[in-house]
C-alpha cells in the first residue's frame, strides 16, 4: 500500500507517484485535479494540486538547475526528487482575489508513522504508539498527545501587521504542523492553541541522526 510518506525520496519521474496522485483524484471524485500548478527556481520546485489540498517540494539533483516553466512535461523529471509534502486543511478563512486557495487534504483521514521512542529533557523514555491518524478535526491536543512535546516550535504573537499561527515540528519523525484560527494567533496562542485545528501538515524526511 502506498503512504504519503513513502512516496519521500522518489523522482518525479516514478510512476509511483503519478499513480498515488491519480488515486486520490480518483477515490474522491474530483475530475481534472492530475495537472498541478507548476512553480519551478532554480533550487526547488513546487507542484500545487489545490483541488486536492497537496502540494509537492522537489530538489533538483546533479546540478540540474530547473528554468521557470509552467508545465510538468517541461521539467527533467529524472532529476528532480520529492522532499517533502504538504497537505492542507480548508479551516474558514477570507478567500484570496490573488491566487487560488487549497482544498482540504482530498485523502483524509491519513495515517503518519512515527519513528518510536523518545527520551525527554531528564533522559527518560517516553513509549509512543507507531503511527497518528490525522482527521479535518485533529487538534494541537491530538498532535501533542501522540507525538509529545515537539522539537522545534514558533510563532503565534506574530508581527505588528499580523499574527502568525503557531508551528510545532517533531524532526525525528519528520512531520511539521502549521495550526489555523483564532486560537492559533495571538499572545495567549500557545494557552489556547490545544484547542487549534491544524491547517498544514508537511512530511519530510526525518533526520535519521536523531534516532
Amino acid at each position: 500500500m502506498t503512504t504519503v510518506q513513502s512516496l519521500l525520496g522518489l523522482r518525479l519521474s516514478s510512476p509511483i507517484l503519478a499513480e498515488y496522485i491519480a488515486s486520490i483524484a480518483s477515490n474522491a471524485s474530483i475530475a481534472n485535479a492530475t495537472v498541478p500548478e507548476v512553480k519551478a527556481y532554480s533550487d526547488v520546485v513546487y507542484l500545487n494540486y489545490f483541488a486536492l489540498g497537496l502540494s509537492l517540494l522537489l530538489a533538483p539533483q546533479g546540478g540540474y538547475k530547473p528554468a521557470s516553466v509552467s508545465k510538468l512535461s517541461e521539467l527533467d523529471s529524472e532529476k528532480l526528487v520529492l522532499e517533502s509534502i504538504d497537505m492542507y486543511n480548508a479551516l474558514p478563512a477570507k478567500p484570496s482575489k490573488t491566487q487560488p486557495t487549497f482544498a482540504t487534504f482530498a485523502a483524509l483521514p491519513v495515517v503518519l508513522s512515527l519513528a518510536g521512542d523518545i527520551k525527554n529533557k531528564e533522559g527518560k523514555v517516553i513509549t509512543r504508539q507507531a503511527n497518528i491518524l490525522v482527521s479535518a478535526d485533529s487538534t494541537g491536543k491530538d498532535f501533542v498527545a501522540a507525538l509529545h512535546e515537539p522539537d522545534r516550535k514558533g510563532g503565534g504573537a506574530g508581527p505588528s501587521t499580523g499574527s502568525i499561527g503557531i508551528w510545532c515540528e517533531w524532526t525525528m519523525d519528520g512531520i511539521m504542523v502549521e495550526f489555523g484560527g483564532e486560537e492559533a494567533k495571538g499572545p495567549q496562542a500557545w494557552e489556547r492553541g490545544k484547542d487549534a485545528c491544524w491547517r498544514v501538515l508537511t512530511t519530510f524526511q526525518p533526520d535519521k541522526a536523531l534516532h
